[in-house]
C-alpha cells in the first residue's frame, strides 16, 4: 500500500511535473530546487515496499505481527524496557552506529536476519555482500518485509531511509550501487538486526 506524505519546497510557478518527471530525476530535482527558487510549492511523493511499484498488487501495510502485539501503540518507555540503549537509539530515533563496529559487519554466518524489535525475518545471508562501508549491506530483502521512504533530514543529500515493514524500525538506509542482480545496497545498522544462523 503506498503512503503519500506533502514536502513543501520553494518554486516559481513550475509545474511539479514539470520538475519530477521522473523518479530517478526526483533526487537532482530536489537538489535543484531547495536552491533555486523563493516561494513555497508543494509536491506530493508517494513511498512504497522496494521492489514495488505503484500498479502492483499488494498486501496493506500491517503494524500487527504474529501474537497480535500492535507496534505502532508501543510507548518509548515499552521500547526501551525491550532494546538495549543502542538498539533503541538506532531503530526508534534514526540513529546510525559507527563504520565498522557493528556485530554483522564482517559476519559470514549463513542464516537469516531479523529486526531486533519485532523478529521479523529481513535479509538472507546469501544476500550479504562486502561494501567496504563497515556496514553489513545486503542487495535484497526478504519479501515485502523491508520498505523504504524519502529520508531529507541532510538537507543537501536526499537518501532512502530503510524501515521494518512491520514495526517501522529505523533500519539503515538503501543506494543504488549495489551487486547484480539488483544493482541495490541495503546499508543497514547491526544493532537493528538478530541474526538466526542456520
Amino acid at each position: 500500500m503506498a503512503v503519500s506524505f506533502s514536502l513543501t519546497i520553494p518554486s516559481t510557478g513550475t509545474t511539479t511535473s514539470e520538475y519530477v518527471s521522473s523518479k530517478s530525476q526526483l533526487k537532482s530535482k530536489l537538489l535543484f530546487v531547495f536552491g533555486a527558487y523563493r516561494q513555497p510549492k508543494t509536491i506530493s511523493l508517494s513511498v512504497r515496499p522496494m521492489g514495488s511499484s505503484s500498479s502492483s498488487s499488494q498486501k496493506p501495510d500491517t503494524t500487527q505481527a504474529v501474537g497480535g502485539v500492535d507496534y505502532a501503540s508501543l510507548s518509548d518507555e515499552e521500547w526501551k524496557k525491550q532494546l538495549t540503549g543502542e538498539q533503541f537509539y538506532i531503530t526508534r530515533q534514526k540513529g546510525t552506529e559507527r563504520a565498522f563496529t557493528g556485530e554483522y559487519w564482517n559476519t559470514k554466518t549463513p542464516g537469516t536476519y531479523h529486526c531486533i524489535c519485532c523478529d521479523t525475518p529481513l535479509f538472507e545471508s546469501s544476500t550479504k555482500f562486502d561494501s567496504g562501508t563497515g556496514w553489513p549491506s545486503y542487495y535484497q530483502p526478504i519479501g515485502n518485509n523491508v520498505k523504504s521512504k524519502l529520508d531529507l533530514s541532510i538537507f543537501f543529500m536526499p537518501r532512502q531511509e530503510v524501515l521494518c515493514g512491520v514495526c517501522d524500525a529505523h533500519l539503515g538506509h538503501v543506494f543504488d550501487d549495489g551487486p547484480r542482480p539488483t544493482g541495490k545496497r541495503y546499508c543497514i545498522n547491526s544493532a537493528s538486526l538478530k541474526l538466526k544462523p542456520e
